[in-house]
């Protein structure tokens, strides 16, 4: 395993001189130097293939015993520099100040076949200078969650930072699950996460907010060069098309969240990726029955800022802030507000064209399918219905139904997508099938056949998802130490459009049992 490393970062943004790791305000720096804690039995639990193959790493992870070693932070590579960012950030709508990388740290910038730079940044890894109250560690069921999602987030489509490894660190870390008096000990784990940079909207922030107009441009001509040399030589034109650029990445980003029912549930500003990655799985969730207005967050439990239905604004009030920051170095705020109604318009035209894709539409037509569309989405609230499974049955719906079919035949096929049948009133059941009797009218407009589009409309509406607990299911076992059920889930996740027969245990709704059980319906911040 000898990975070549071109540590751009360290190299050609200014550092913190102070070279000791204890808590403190970095000042005019994008990063300390910080080496991981040795940590006492690395062990590995699983590893991603696929980016292994990614980086280009010709090793077995199971046999290579180094692997464990250098992923679990207690061995540097030759060429490694770690490093922890320094970035600010709002939270829940917030100032907060420094944030930075209080339990990530950065081992380089690895160099694939390809002449790609991805870096690699261990989550979990111990103290940095920017950890405030914390301890830098990582527990293994908020790792388990992290690795899942990174991996299955990707194969669905949507972007995202990706999870080579997750390590068992053979230490016990003290963790409050929901701030409410009650710690105990949980296992230690470290995911290492991939992604081309790290970069969040706080990066820029923390800058701006200390009036450093110098190493605000500085790190923004990193970028441009290094992350998007497609826009050109930096310069304060570049600066704007390089914003305009962020925010179509994000509103595609929100789009494909949208599209598959993820929650991310804590999009503070230092959450957010330059890339338009999604990045920081924490207290996430999977949309299962249909309600604009969850969230898998604990903390934002009261004001719903980051629920479901709200993530599309969100994004837009963090970009506003992106936007403020860069007012210190780009005199030109017309064009920055300019930039912000693209993301808007971009949003709603993309939202448009999945909820088309979705419905097995081959356009979106707003005479039509608005009030169709939003006809749906309302008799979804009304009782409690699996969206993964209602938009996977109704790719099955026939475009015409036959006269012999009564009008019961047409909601029949979905019915497993709803929760309780007791909801089901006959006034709901009959504005469902009129519902689909409009639908079936709209798909012969198409003239498009039903076999077409059900490949369509099974190609971006998943049969399977990460729901949450699945994930749960596979924390309870990891931390008896079985991790198979991590693996298999891995690998059911790689698929999530196919049919997969073997696993067909996995496309169901979400148990009675978890419907209120910790980590299955809602998650905090802890681990």
């Amino acid at each position: 395993m000898n990975p070549t490393f071109d540590n751009r970062f360290t190299r050609e943004l200014p550092a913190d001189p102070e070279e000791a790791n204890f808590l403190r305000q970095v000042m005019g720096a994008c990063y300390s130097r910080v080496t991981p804690t040795a940590m006492p039995a690395p062990k590995l639990a699983s590893f991603s293939q696929d980016v292994l193959d990614l980086l280009g790493l010709d090793v077995d992870p199971h046999s290579c015993s180094d692997f464990a070693e250098v992923f679990g932070g207690n061995r540097l590579l030759d060429g490694m520099d770690p490093f922890a960012m320094c970035y600010g950030g709002h939270q829940f709508g917030n100032w907060a100040g420094q944030l930075g990388d209080g339990r990530a740290i950065n081992l380089g910038e690895l160099v694939n076949p390809q002449g790609e730079h991805w870096t690699l940044q261990l989550k979990g890894s111990g103290l940095t200078p920017y950890s405030r109250s914390a301890d830098g560690l990582a527990v293994l069921r908020s790792s388990v969650r992290e690795f899942l999602c990174s991996e299955a987030m990707y194969h669905l489509g949507v972007p995202t930072t990706r999870a080579l490894s997750l390590v068992v660190t053979g230490q016990e870390v003290r963790r409050d699950m929901f701030y409410d008096g009650h710690p105990k000990m949980e296992p230690g784990a470290i995911v290492c996460r991939v992604a081309p940079s790290f970069l969040r909207f706080g990066n820029y922030q923390i800058f701006a907010a200390r009036n450093d107009p110098a190493n605000l441009q500085r790190l923004l001509d990193f970028t441009l060069r290094n992350d998007f040399s497609e826009l050109g030589e930096p310069s304060p034109a570049t600066y704007l098309r390089w914003f305009d650029e962020v925010c179509q990445r994000t509103a595609d980003m929100i789009v494909h969240w949208t599209r598959v029912g993820f929650v991310h549930g804590v999009m503070n500003t230092d959450n957010m990726s330059i890339l338009g990655l999604t990045i920081d799985y924490g207290p996430y969730g999977w949309l299962e029955d249909y309600d604009p207005g969850w969230t898998p967050n604990t903390t934002d439990a009261q004001g719903r800022r980051y629920c479901f239905g709200q993530q599309p604004q969100m994004a837009l009030w963090n970009l506003a802030q992106l936007a403020n920051a860069l007012l210190l170095v780009v005199d030109d705020k017309e064009a920055l507000e300019a930039s912000l109604q693209s993301y808007t318009s971009s949003f709603q035209d993309g939202w448009k064209t999945m909820m088309a894709n979705k419905l097995g539409l081959v356009s979106f037509e707003e005479a039509t399918d608005g009030p169709l569309v939003h006809d749906l989405l309302d008799l979804l609230q009304q009782v409690e219905t699996d969206m993964t499974i209602f938009f996977r049955l109704l790719a099955d719906l026939p475009s015409e139904s036959s006269q012999s079919d009564s009008s019961a035949s047409l909601i029949e096929p979905l019915l497993e997508s709803y929760y309780l049948e007791s909801q089901l009133s006959d006034e709901h059941q009959q504005a469902t099938i009129d519902w689909l009797r409009r639908y079936q009218q709209r798909l012969k407009h198409d003239d498009r056949s039903d076999d077409d589009r059900r490949a369509a409309m099974n190609a971006v509406n998943p049969k399977y998802v990460l729901r949450n607990y699945l994930a749960q299911l596979a924390i309870d076992k990891a931390e008896d130490g079985d991790y198979s059920l991590v693996d298999e889930l891995l690998e059911l996740l790689r698929h999530p459009y196919d049919e997969q027969p073997e696993s067909q245990q996995y496309f169901a709704k979400r148990p009675e049992w978890a419907r209120d059980r910790p980590g299955c319906s809602m998650l905090s911040c802890s681990s």
